[in-house]
């Protein structure tokens, strides 16, 4: 890595990490402060109820504000550049825009990473605290196995419903088992006290199966139903807040019958989005900055940087609702709106002057 990569690498990263943590800070400060009274039933202490919901809050907001804090610490590093006319010395050694966002590619895929993992690993997991702690709007969706709400999946062409479920999902109580034929036709009926998860099978106990054709009916200790079916909570969790292995499995398995299987389709490709995301930003940046290479205009900059990252985030919002909707192919909504202000990175590249 060049020194003028190093360099610019270090102002991007100091004022991303500043920015990133204050936006996180303000708004977890004003979650705790409207929802203080639900948070301190989290934990006798106060001080470590608040510390536990900040804790499994935070990866969430962070992963809302990474790739406008990415924007406005570029926009600012561009704008502090220009005003001291550093970028003037910059394309004065010869290094075109396309070169210096070449030299940015490391800390662009590293931040890549860094959202990915948020997303993919950090978000899930303090998911089923938030469910269970039921604050916010987590109140709305918290997972209820209450005996009035019966909760329903499905795998192919057969049903199961469960009067209760256990939090992780592994564990089932009072199940029915409808087998169908491909046509929908009921070919049996099987009741059982209880299921629970045994290498990767439903192992149902003290079963009673009816059949369509009037046979008998069957009582057994133990059956195993070897169809994939999942009842984890994910049924309440909103797919961006599912790792990309359940929402591979839940999109290859139609969804389960809980959501459709594009909406786990699109999410599942919008986990591999940080990556492009964080080098439009960066190819928007660069041109921009250099438009002012003297000095002036530095309003201008953070004007039009501000308005770019502004329609962005409200057009990726209305993309994957249509995504979600259906209106929109999965990988249209996923890859659409970055590729799109990609091509946009390209034609400013373009057209900037090279020293």
């Amino acid at each position: 890595m060049s020194i003028i990569a190093r360099f610019l690498t270090r102002m991007i990263l100091l004022r991303f990490v500043v920015i990133l943590l204050g936006l996180s800070a303000f708004v977890l400060t004003l979650e705790v402060v409207g929802f203080l009274t639900d948070i301190l039933h989290i934990n006798s202490n106060p001080l470590v109820a608040v510390l536990l919901y900040c804790a499994a809050r935070l990866p969430g907001v962070m992963t809302l504000f990474l790739p406008t804090s990415l924007l406005l610490a570029l926009l600012l590093v561009m704008t502090e550049l220009s005003y001291r006319n550093e970028l003037t010395a910059i394309w004065a050694t010869g290094v075109s825009p396309a070169r210096l966002i070449l030299k940015l590619l490391p800390m662009t895929l590293g931040i890549g990473l860094f959202h990915f993992v948020l997303m993919d690993r950090a978000v899930p997991y303090a998911a089923n605290a938030l469910h269970s702690w039921g604050i916010g709007d987590y109140a709305t969706r918290k997972f209820k196995t209450a005996e009035d709400e019966p909760i329903w999946v499905r795998s192919g062409n057969d049903i199961m419903r469960a009067l209760r479920v256990s939090a992780d999902g592994e564990s089932l109580q009072n199940v029915i088992l409808f087998k169908r034929e491909p046509g929908g036709q009921l070919t049996q009926e099987t009741f059982a006290e209880s299921a629970s998860q045994v290498a990767g099978q439903w192992q149902l106990e003290n079963t009673t199966t009816y059949f369509a054709t009037g046979e008998a009916p069957a009582h057994l200790k133990e059956l195993v139903y070897s169809g994939v079916m999942r009842f984890a909570n994910t049924q309440l969790v909103s797919p961006e807040e599912m790792p990309m292995r359940d929402l591979a499995t839940f999109a290859a398995n139609d969804g389960f019958g809980v959501r459709p299987a594009y909406v786990y389709d699109l999410w599942w490709q919008k986990r591999l989005t940080p990556f492009l995301v964080a080098l439009v930003m960066v190819s928007l940046c660069v041109p921009l900055g250099t438009a002012f290479r003297r000095g002036g205009g530095l309003g201008n900059i953070f004007v039009a940087g501000v308005a770019l990252g502004f329609v962005y985030f409200i057009a990726e919002g209305l993309i994957t609702t249509l995504g979600e909707t259906g209106t929109l192919s999965p990988l249209l909504a996923a890859w659409g709106l970055p590729l799109l202000f990609g091509a946009l990175a390209l034609a400013l590249l373009f057209r900037t002057d090279h020293v």
